[in-house]
């Protein structure tokens, strides 16, 4: 297949060192680097790893050799800039980096994307406006009709809303927009080999509403859309009490669990295992996954950061990228 492309994300984060770590743990990876090629050596050299570094203009100059890291320049950094510290510099070059990953993907050049984390409050300080990945992949690659999934060898779980308040969240409960992420939640799974699946879907107030007695929209929003699912052929069930429906999922019930707002979905995801967590973009023209944790500004630069979700980040693109010729992505 074609590469994939592995952004390094913040450079004042544990990107750089997760990044290390992944070629160490994975050296026959067929997997680029987009990043700063100083702040990556930092990272090999801190570790005592012997990786070299080999910068190269497109994927197509790209050479896979155990201890070789086909790296992609990006934004230029200085050597001293502080790990774990909101910096403007990081955030722009974090972002140039996903920006340059979505250009050669919508070019073919590679088979998908894995990032690493940014940091938010960085991306605001250079200025730039996209909440996180997600919007950004969407919004470059044209894409409309997207959602985040959640997943781990546990739950897979797809958002209604992702990086919103949680009052603007409840607001975007509605029957136009939680009938379209159960079709991506189909999607979802199908592009994991999975038909026909088993789509719960989680109520938004305590009990699903318990019969309107905790608010209407379940009744309201939520149960037509999932007739609406149904309707179309796809087998959606709900709406279930979110404080059940994930512990259903784990144990086997449902294939896939569609939640109402960010923190229901990623706190059950999050709490089975963070480190062979994957977040995967689904609706985008292409594979994108990515860690399922932040930047870790507490330990970047201390050699301490686990790579394991990048591994599996990493893993799951490829398990995508094989099935995509059968299911679509």
């Amino acid at each position: 297949m074609t590469p994939l492309a592995i952004t390094m994300g913040d450079p004042c984060g544990i990107g750089p060192e997760i990044v290390a770590k992944f070629f160490a743990a994975l050296p026959d990876a067929e997997a680029l680097v987009i990043g700063d090629a100083g702040r990556l050596q930092q990272a090999l050299t801190r570790l005592k790893l012997n990786q070299q570094i080999f910068s190269i203009k497109s994927p197509q100059d790209a050479v896979f050799l155990p201890e070789r890291i086909n790296l992609i320049e990006g934004s230029h950094l200085p050597p001293d800039m502080a790990y774990g510290k909101v910096d403007a510099r990081a955030g722009q070059a974090a972002y140039d980096y996903v920006v340059d990953a979505i250009e050669l993907a919508n070019r073919g050049q590679i088979s998908g994307i894995v990032t690493a984390p940014i940091a938010k409050e960085s991306l605001k300080a250079a200025g730039i406006k996209y909440p996180g990945h997600t919007e950004i992949l969407a919004d470059k690659s044209g894409t409309s009709d997207f959602a985040m999934m959640l997943a781990n060898e546990h739950i897979k779980v797809i958002l209604v809303s992702i990086h919103v308040s949680l009052k603007q969240a409840i607001s975007l409960v509605t029957r136009a927009r939680v009938l379209k992420t159960i079709g991506l939640a189909a999607q979802a799974c199908a592009a994991y080999g999975i038909e026909n699946a088993r789509i719960a879907v989680a109520g938004l107030n305590p009990h699903a509403g318990e019969g309107r007695m905790f608010g209407d929209e379940d009744a309201d929003e939520i149960a037509p859309a999932i007739a609406d699912a149904r309707a179309q052929g796809l087998n959606a069930s709900g709406p279930y009490p979110g404080d059940t429906v994930f512990m259903r999922a784990k144990k086997g019930e449902f294939d896939i669990v569609v939640a109402q707002y960010h923190d229901q979905g990623l706190i059950p995801v999050k709490y089975l295992g963070i480190e062979n967590g994957v977040n995967v973009t689904i609706g985008l023209p292409f594979v994108r996954t990515s860690v399922d944790h932040g930047t870790a500004f507490d330990i970047a630069g201390t050699g301490t950061a686990d790579a394991n979700s990048l591994i599996y980040a990493y893993k799951q693109a490829v398990l995508l990228v094989k099935h995509r010729g059968l299911y679509g992505a």
